[in-house]
């Protein structure tokens, strides 16, 4: 049987065709054994049965004057009935998802037996695959447990049948197969269901159903008739009972040895016997005129069959092969359930209620305050399947990329960006406007929308910023969590950065200290009297245009380039990182232990949201890319100015490895539980400053047509937003369909004219007082990023982020003012004192903005020169008169030129808190010259990094940092002192 590909690449460890699973043995159809480790196995291949069908000639049964035979026409027509209607709803399904196909696996201990073989077949003649995992009888009752558990959890397999001998089948190993797999309806969970009548949530026994098809072929009902059931009080018997009981039959259920039992054989129309007879039981007291059916795995003894007032007796191979058919339906029907799964589904959403306070509490008071749902929970009423999670704790869970296969045909959302104007240092509020606007969309005006914000650095944290979770009423829960390590994405960067920077400097040690045969020796070193080159090896050596796989064949020429990389040290640009504000780590010496031989250097570190990686894991589409992107990265150049990367360096995959959980974005709920995406966190004033392509891509697809998506920019709209247009939507191909620009009248006030806004100081007076004047004035640096905004074609609403020292006076300025100016609305937004109650006014601007028509556009042709594209940003977006290159950044634009990166987009690194590159030019400076100091080139990243000014990639502490206040308490083990 032909295996779908989706099947050969889930298991493409084991050849097309092969053979199933055993410990004690990997077996084929026929008899041959051969050893094969245990935890491996693949697809066996499974012969088609012939149209003769595989019921064999058996005695009748018969209700009222009706008489079939097992193996008659009338009985073949039943199971090929079934056959071809799976058949046909396999095809039907295929028409949504080409790959699919169902699948059955078959977990056997001991022997087989006809059962086993009919399974088979029926399965091939329908068409399904199948993983048979073959265990010696004498296997542990926690071994099979593990075996099912593996299949509990593998995504391709659809039905799950247990084939194991009765001392097997205890309730601890039946109620490990999932509910959604167990096509035998033997788990607690699925009888219960079956007695409560959730019809499209539970299995029927295929062996009880075959019973009642045989009774149906009936001319009379089962109404008022008596069917005995003799065997077991197990789920065949318990289903036996409830279906008889549902068509109007009175089911007596009884065992074997059961005082009672001759007496309900003479009571009895029809008795199903479930398990084997002991001999020393008659059948000699059944009612004259009685069916018998048999399900038990040995015939009845012909002691029954020749009583004369007894009808003849129903073989167990005729209840085997329509239960079999009726099985691999039910196989059918779950892959049903699956596909339908895959769909997008309606949200099903339960909000948190908020009872804000007055005065509003901390921000981690009121974090405290809620209860937030489990993770899970969140994710189910989202519609993310189960195996598409990987829970962290009770509140967040990273997001498997698979979704985006899966609802690939779903229309997109709207797509909301939030920027703002140029802030103060205590920044104005994006994260909370963005986690209000979310709340307001979904919790009150019943729209789904997800907000996607950035990964806080733990610099800022402990620095003076604090975290940015968002506050008051309009954050992200568990706050604590959210701003302190998360799921640790940002310490993956760090070691997959340290990794390649250790990399390097080990490289050039070695490449200066060993010769050619040498560093050959050990970079290609014979294992077992085996020499072999590692698969990015042979990368590298093509890369060199030497076309050889054989170590051993190489000239000394080729063991020349192949292994000398030749780092010019003074060009190295690769920095160590670290996520701490460490101002000392600015400039360091590096290598100037004895063990270094004197390869002293000058270096630095960046904070570790800096890193090139960082940004990388913002503007990737999946794993694939992610690698390509790391391959790239250029560390350096070589003594001949060609650059040197890191696949030359051999280290791609092991950073790969590194980021393989940190690709995944990381879901995490607001204060009104609707969700939210956290991922990524370069800063936009040194990198580019927005949260993941790949979170806004999923929850683009999670709220489908007609919901939002609301992600956030880093710090104004001069930088993140100007990197969101000309870098990460050249990248996603997305654009917004509306831009939010956050603004406060405390910012403005600044703008106007006002005293320094310092942290960690009490404002002045200026800021907490009605002041018309100063408002007016500020209201300059509003209207330009208003402009730049428009400079992108899409259109803007303005959302004053309200604090409580404002005035009415003040809010209508401002508001009219940005109207004026071109923005489609401007509305004062009390998300944080209201939660999302207090957002609604700017939620349904929102909703009016992004159905209007936009014009979008990039700022810049990536084919301008470097020099070019740096210049437009700098007048356009900043008012700047001219550029300025220092000698350096000319002399790496002509480097970065000469290697061909010339037609990338330009990422600034620039203060936020000026239009200007100088932070205490405020409002809108204009004639200035922008100073180039250095350049740097991202290249995994896709962009060219100019340096402006004296801006630093490492930020320093103040006098006194947040960690003053941060504090935990070693009994309740609460942290204080965050917010």
């Amino acid at each position: 049987m032909r295996l779908s590909t989706v099947f050969r690449s889930a298991y493409r460890s084991f050849p097309t065709g092969s053979v199933s699973r055993s410990r004690s043995g990997i077996r084929a159809l026929g008899s041959e054994r051969r050893s094969a480790p245990l935890g491996s196995y693949s697809f066996l291949p499974i012969r088609d049965v012939s149209s003769d069908g595989s019921g064999s000639a058996g005695p009748a049964v018969r209700l009222g004057n009706r008489r079939d035979h097992t193996g008659s026409p009338g009985d073949e027509a039943a199971i090929r009935e079934i056959i071809q209607k799976s058949k046909e709803e396999i095809a039907s399904l295929q028409t949504r998802h080409p790959m699919f196909k169902p699948v059955l696996a078959i977990v056997q201990a001991g022997d087989d037996d006809s059962l086993l073989e009919m399974n088979k077949e029926i399965a091939a003649k329908i068409g399904l695959n199948v993983i048979h995992i073959c265990l010696p009888s004498e296997c542990t009752e926690d071994e099979i447990v593990n075996e099912i558990l593996k299949l509990n959890e593998d995504p391709k397999v659809h039905g799950l049948v247990l084939h194991l001998p009765a001392g097997s089948r205890s309730s601890k190993v039946l109620n490990t197969v999932k509910l959604e797999k167990d096509v035998d309806g033997v788990t607690d969970l699925n009888v219960g269901r079956l007695v409560r009548g959730d019809v499209n949530e539970y299995f029927v026994p295929p062996t009880a159903n075959a019973v009642m098809e045989l009774l149906g072929r009936s001319d009379s009902s089962l109404e008022g008739k008596t069917v005995v059931i003799v065997g077991e009080n197990g789920p065949l018997e318990i289903a036996l009972q409830c279906l008889i009981q549902r068509k109007g039959g009175v089911a007596l259920s009884s065992v074997w040895k059961a005082d009672m039992l001759p007496k309900q054989f003479q009571q009895a129309d029809v008795v199903v016997l479930t398990s084997e007879k002991p001999a020393e039981i008659s059948l000699s007291c059944l009612r004259p005129g009685s069916a018998v059916i048999n399900c038990s795995p040995t015939v009845v003894s012909e002691e029954s069959k020749s009583q004369p007032q007894c009808l003849a007796v129903t073989m167990e191979t005729e209840v085997e092969a329509l239960a079999a058919a009726l099985r691999m339906q039910n196989v059918v029907a779950s892959g049903r359930r699956w596909v339908d799964h895959q769909q997008y589904r309606h949200w099903n959403l339960r909000c948190l209620k908020l009872q804000p306070l007055s005065p509003v509490p901390s921000d981690i008071e009121i974090s405290r305050g809620q209860t937030p749902k489990a993770i899970d929970l969140l994710a189910k009423e989202i519609g993310l399947l189960a195996d598409e999670i990987e829970v962290y704790g009770r509140t967040k869970a990273k997001v498997r990329l698979s979704l985006l296969e899966r609802l690939k045909e779903v229309p997109d959302g709207k797509y909301v960006l939030v920027a703002g104007i140029t802030p103060t240092p205590l920044g104005e509020g994006k994260s909370t406007v963005s986690i209000g606007l979310a709340q307001a969309l979904t919790a009150h005006l019943k729209v789904n929308s997800f907000a996607c914000l950035r990964q806080p650095s733990q610099g800022p944290t402990f620095g003076v910023k604090g975290g940015a979770a968002g506050g008051g009423y309009a954050q992200v829960i568990p706050m604590e969590e959210f701003n302190l390590h998360l799921t640790g994405d940002i310490h993956a960067i760090t070691a997959a950065n340290n990794l390649l920077a250790a990399a390097i400097d080990a490289r050039v040690l070695h490449e200066a200290t060993q010769s050619d045969k040498a560093l050959y020796n050990r970079l290609v070193p014979s294992v077992n009297g085996v020499r072999k080159f590692s698969s990015i090896q042979i990368a590298r050596l093509q890369r060199l245009g030497i076309n050889k796989t054989d170590p051993e064949s190489l000239t000394p020429e080729e063991i020349n380039s192949f292994v000398r990389l030749d780092i010019d040290p003074s060009t190295i640009t690769w920095q160590r990182v670290v996520d701490t504000n460490d101002r000392f780590l600015r400039k360091i010496t590096i290598g100037q232990a004895n063990t270094e031989k004197g390869h002293i250097r000058q270096t630095q570190f960046d904070i570790a949201v800096a890193s090139e990686i960082m940004a990388i894991l913002a503007l990737t589409d999946g794993l694939a890319d992610m690698k390509v992107r790391l391959g790239k990265m250029v560390v350096g150049s070589d003594r001949k100015g060609q650059p040197v990367t890191a696949d030359d360096l051999g280290v791609t995959g092991a950073l790969a490895v590194l980021m393989k959980d940190a690709i995944k974005p990381t879901l995490m709920q607001s204060l009104e539980g609707t969700p939210v995406f956290v991922h990524a966190g370069p800063f936009a004033n040194i990198a580019h400053g927005n949260s993941s392509v790949l979170a806004d891509k999923i929850a683009l697809k999670l709220v489908g047509e007609g919901g939002f998506v609301v992600t956030e920019a880093g710090f104004g709209a001069d930088i993140g937003m100007e990197k969101f247009f000309n870098i990460k939507c050249r990248t996603s191909g997305l654009h917004p369909n509306v831009v939010v620009l956050v603004a406060t009248v405390r910012a403005l006030k600044m703008h106007g004219g006002g005293p320094n806004v310092t942290a960690g100081t009490p404002l002045p007076k200026e800021y907490t007082e009605e002041n018309l004047k100063l408002v007016e004035d500020g209201c300059s640096n509003l209207k330009k990023q208003i402009q730049i905004a428009y400079l992108f074609g899409v259109p803007v609403v303005v959302a004053l982020n309200v604090f409580k020292t404002d005035t009415k006076a003040e809010i209508d300025m401002v508001c009219q003012i940005a109207k004026d100016a071109g923005a489609f609305d401007a509305v004062a937004c009390h998300h944080w004192s209201r939660g999302g109650r207090g957002s609604i006014e700017l939620a349904e601007a929102v909703k009016g903005a992004a159905n209007q028509e936009d014009n979008f556009q990039f700022l810049y042709d990536l084919e301008m020169p470097i020099v070019e594209k740096i210049r437009t940003i700098a007048q356009k977006i900043y008012g700047a008169k001219d550029i300025e290159l220092s000698p350096d950044a000319q002399a790496k634009i002509d480097c970065y030129n000469k290697q061909g990166f010339g037609t990338l987009p330009v990422c600034m690194a620039k203060t936020h808190l000026s239009l200007s590159h100088q932070p205490e030019r405020k409002g809108v400076p204009t004639g200035f010259v922008l100073p180039i100091r250095d350049v740097r080139a991202s290249i995994g990243a896709g962009f060219i990094y100019p340096l402006v000014g004296t801006m630093s990639t490492m930020p320093g502490l103040p006098t006194r940092p947040c960690f003053y206040d941060i504090d935990l308490d070693p009994d309740t083990e609460e942290i204080t002192g965050l917010f």
